[in-house]
């Protein structure tokens, strides 16, 4: 499903989406990234929600240190990228570092959409960091068996919420990963009316509130949790 072509205008976007690389600077690191449109087509590319959630988990200094999180839809790989670069850490005793702790990131997407993901993740990652991320395939609905359930602080989405026959599958996933204690960030562009019927369908099975918009991307990052939302990360 995340393999469809995406109709985009003219101009700077397609010029963009047709690049065969972009690059970015977070956690202190330029990211350079492959893109490949023509074979790969949307999973292939860095689309705006991906650039603002990046943004946003820098900006407010989220602790995901000694976290475990996973990216679902990830493509080109970017945020999972960031995610394990902001998530970097080292145990200290008396005052000597030792062996980098950190985040342990499972950056996931369909099985088409693995070889290019994993080559950008490697390019990208320094020696030390590879270790904590992981590539791996997910359907979403369809490879649960292969993650244990509610075993993620932080599920993480950019821009997977726009082909509607695959919501059910989408909310599965997400219930199946998710533990009382899980954060879920979705960052998104409401384009259409069905992106607003599955922050319904999302509403019906988790606390759900907006917690960032980036008018000039206009793009909407919504945090989800199991019950009452909580204010802190």
């Amino acid at each position: 499903m995340a393999l469809v072509p995406y109709e985009e205008g003219g101009g700077w976007a397609a010029r963009h989406l047709h690049s065969s690389s972009a690059t970015f600077h977070f956690a202190s690191r330029t990211i350079r990234l492959q893109q490949d449109w023509r074979r790969l087509g949307v999973a292939a590319v860095v689309w705006d929600p991906a650039v603002v959630l990046c943004a946003y988990l820098e900006m407010e200094g989220i602790d995901l240190r000694d976290r475990s999180v996973i990216e679902l839809g990830a493509g080109t790989g970017l945020l999972g990228i960031v995610v394990t670069l902001l998530g970097k850490g080292f145990f200290a005793v008396s005052h000597v570092l030792l062996s980098p702790s950190g985040a342990r990131v499972t950056i996931t997407d369909r099985a088409a959409a693995l070889e290019f993901l994993a080559s950008n993740v490697q390019a990208n990652l320094p020696p030390e960091l590879r270790l904590r991320a992981v590539v791996k395939e997910l359907t979403w609905g369809k490879d649960l068996d292969n993650f244990p359930p509610g075993a993620f602080d932080f599920v993480l989405g950019a821009d997977i919420v726009y082909l509607e026959e695959t919501f059910p599958e989408l909310l599965q996933t997400l219930e199946h990963l998710c533990s009382e204690q899980t954060v879920i960030l979705l960052s998104c562009r409401i384009r259409y009316e069905r992106d607003l019927r599955f922050l319904k369908m999302l509403r019906d099975r988790f606390s759900v509130h907006e917690v960032h918009y980036d008018s000039s991307k206009d793009v909407h990052i919504y945090k989800a949790q199991r019950g009452s939302c909580k204010d802190e990360f």
